[in-house]
């Protein structure tokens, strides 16, 4: 049985997301960050972590990559052609879609007020209509960033597209609007969020 320290509110819901896709059983353990329910599996505080066979993996992107090399699901192999395009898709959501959105959520709430730079906030905007533009080339007409298969990337794209929707940001239209709302309209996605808020309560 996994376990998910971390809460909803967080990038833990990708964590369940990624379970709820592969089909797996999974606690959750309803912890805010710097909480001292999350540093008991992390010293820095940071969720999500997830608890295995008595390991603890942190880091949202690595703690699905794990997930999917383990079950061999929503991943092409280690090694192959297909693995490095598709982990060049992986950082490109963490390095230009959710490092724009998180300096405008540092900035607009998660910093103490003397620590905000505001005037950061139009810059991050732009970097995050830019690497829209940058999507919209890379996928093309595909279904999903590596073509008829869903990996984790488009998970983290699509996580990334919801936090989007409330950070102020002009979300795109037209194939990756599209692409945002095929994904966000999953049925494991569903689950997740539904299963996150009756744990929440």
């Amino acid at each position: 049985m996994y376990k998910v320290i971390g809460t909803p509110r967080s990038r833990s819901l990708r964590v369940y997301w990624m379970l709820e896709e592969l089909g797996l059983d999974y606690d959750m353990i309803d912890a805010n960050p710097r909480s001292p329910e999350a540093k008991e599996y992390n010293p820095t505080g940071k969720v999500p972590a997830l608890f295995f066979e008595g390991q603890v993996i942190t880091d949202s992107v690595a703690i699905m990559q794990f997930l999917a090399d383990r079950h061999e699901k929503l991943t092409f192999k280690a090694g192959t052609i297909d693995r490095a395009v598709q982990d060049s898709f992986t950082f490109f959501a963490c390095d230009e879609i959710d490092g724009s959105l998180w300096t405008i959520g540092k900035h607009s709430f998660a910093l103490p007020e003397a620590m905000r730079v505001p005037e950061v906030i139009p810059t991050a905007k732009i970097e995050f209509a830019n690497a829209m533009k940058t999507l919209e080339i890379r996928l093309g007409d595909n279904e999903f960033v590596m073509g008829a298969t869903i990996t984790v990337p488009d998970l983290l794209l699509a996580h990334c597209a919801g936090w989007a929707e409330k950070s102020g940001v002009d979300m795109p239209k037209g194939a990756v609007g599209d692409y945002f709302k095929r994904l966000r309209s999953r049925p494991a996605l569903r689950r997740a969020m539904a299963k996150s808020a009756q744990d929440s309560k």
